[in-house]
Parts: C-alpha cells; sequence; structure tokens
C-alpha cells in the first residue's frame, strides 16, 4: 500500500507549510499542514495528537547528541525532524529519549517510543522484534587507536588478545564475537560509545570499535588523541524502527525517506551534520525494507 492511499485529504506529499521549525544544525524543518490519514493508522493517531516521542542516541557527535543546552543535534535528529513534519508534527512537540543499543527493542515493544532513529542497523534478528523503514544510510564497522598507533595495529585482524572496547547488544559487538575469535579475546563491553572514547584515551582499553560514523563522532570528542585505521569491514544499513508489522507506517516512512533522498532534503541534511566530518561525497542508500 502507497502512502499516498493512506492519506485521505491535504497530501503531505504537496508539503503545504504551515511553519519551518528551527533546528540546531541551522536547517529548517518543513512542516506539512492539513494532513489526514487513514483511521487506525500509526500516522492518525500521531497527527491527531500533534506529538511523537522518538528515540535516538544522546552521545553521539554529528548523528544524535544532546548539546549541554539540552538541544539535541546531529543527522538522525534532522532525519527523525524531516518524518515528524510529514506529519504536521513541529519539532517542539518532538519528546527525544535516549535510547542505546541494549533498550531499543524494548523500547518500542513497550510503547515507550513511537519510532527509533539511532544509527540502528537493519538485521534480521532484530527484524524478528521490530520493523524497519529505509536504510536512510549505510555505515560500516571500523577501529580506532591512540594517536601514533603504539601497537602496531593495522586492521581487525591484527587484534589478538589487545583491550579492545564495543557497546554491549551493539551489531559490531556481536560481530566480534561471532567472527573475529583473535580479537574477541579481549573485548569489552560498555553502554555507551562515549565510555569506550573515555577508556581508550586514559589507557584502560587499547582499540575501539563501532561503526565509522561512531567513532567519527568518538574522534570529534578526542581532537588529536585518536586515530582511524585500516578499511571498514562491515556494511551497516541503518534503518527507522517502529512496532512489528505496522505496514502502513512502514510505507510512510518508506516514502518520506525517499522523497527527501528526491528533492535534495536528505543531501542537505546530511552535509550540514555528519557530512562535516565524514566528508560530503556520499549518495543516499537505496530503500530495501519494503512490505510486498
Amino acid at each position: 500500500m502507497s502512502r499516498t492511499q493512506h492519506v485521505l485529504v491535504g497530501a503531505s506529499a504537496a508539503l503545504l507549510l504551515a511553519a519551518c521549525g528551527g533546528s540546531a544544525n541551522g536547517e529548517q524543518t518543513e512542516v506539512a499542514e492539513d494532513v489526514s490519514f487513514e483511521e487506525g493508522t500509526t500516522m492518525a493517531r500521531l497527527a491527531e495528537q500533534g506529538s511523537v516521542t522518538v528515540g535516538v542516541a544522546f552521545d553521539k557527535p554529528y548523528f544524535g547528541l544532546r548539546g549541554l543546552d539540552g538541544e539535541m543535534e546531529g543527522f538522525d535528529v534532522e532525519m527523525a525532524k524531516a518524518i515528524a513534519g510529514e506529519l504536521g508534527i513541529e519539532p517542539a512537540d518532538i519528546e527525544w529519549v535516549e535510547t542505546v543499543s541494549a533498550n531499543r527493542e524494548p523500547f518500542i515493544e513497550q510503547g515507550k517510543v513511537d519510532y527509533v532513529i539511532a544509527t540502528y542497523t537493519i538485521n534480521e534478528e532484530r527484524k524478528k522484534v521490530v520493523s524497519f523503514a529505509g536504510p536512510y544510510f549505510v555505515a560500516g564497522q571500523a577501529i580506532i587507536v591512540p594517536k601514533g598507533n603504539p601497537q602496531g595495529i593495522e586492521s581487525i585482524e591484527d587484534v589478538n588478545g589487545e583491550r579492545l572496547c564495543g557497546v554491549t547488544g551493539s551489531t559490531g559487538y556481536e560481530h566480534i564475537r561471532s567472527d573475529y575469535p583473535n580479537a574477541a579475546k579481549g573485548l569489552t563491553g560498555f553502554d555507551t560509545y562515549s565510555k569506550c572514547g573515555d577508556a581508550l584515551a586514559n589507557g584502560q582499553v587499547d582499540v575501539v570499535t563501532a561503526d565509522n560514523t561512531t567513532l567519527a563522532g568518538i574522534m570529534s570528542d578526542h581532537e588529536g588523541e585518536f586515530e582511524l585505521v585500516g578499511e571498514p569491514f562491515s556494511q551497516e544499513p541503518y534503518g527507522v524502527a517502529f512496532a512489528k508489522d505496522d505496514v502502513e507506517f512502514q510505507s510512510f516512512v518508506n516514502e518520506v525517506l525517499q522523497e527527501m533522498m528526491d528533492d535534495g532534503r536528505w543531501t542537505e541534511i546530511y552535509e550540514s551534520t555528519a557530512g562535516e566530518i565524514l566528508g560530503e561525497d556520499i549518495e543516499p542508500p537505496q530503500i530495501t525494507e519494503t512490505t510486498e
């Protein structure tokens, strides 16, 4: 079922702008007016209540970060605002909930969030519990070491018992455990990536692994202290997650994402956030999470 089949009047694809909500990244969020959706859908419920609860990371610079002033910023945050805007919801009416690797599925299942957009890799195991739209970005797992690379580590294959930090519950953490037994010998798990960065800075660990997007943020927090080594050794497609088998909402979000990729909003958001550290020469991915 297409998005246009859900919208009864005032199609949000037409983007009748009621307002432009400000953002921490200097962009403005387009907010549709006079939207109406098929009764009983998630879109209708959210549009009627005029607010939405979104799960994001609070500690990932350039993707999901809560600043010292309490404002949210980053690529995921701006994408979340854009989705809400297509529902007629202002950025000010978004409740931001911190989600980490260990609580994303439970928060969705328990109804604590309406959707999660938090560098959340789509995989088959997770799709047994939640549904995804997207991907809206494709990252890759990599490693960072202290500046100067005192251990001489050039790739994940070189990690053999060195103290390696990852975040428990993350795809990257499980990837190390399942596919890199030598690296797994010294694997330590924390609950947030910022703790891994701090541990690398103070010498508690020798290596940190995460998606390259997350590592870029850690490096920005510890300017000049770390370096990225080797090439990414995985593909991590990021998706927008929500309640299992909500096919109407999946179709809606996929259409929003595709419109943003087609009309340039995706590129504008990327260049003003993650592109500042990852570089601007990245194309939007192809959406694959569809219900036939």
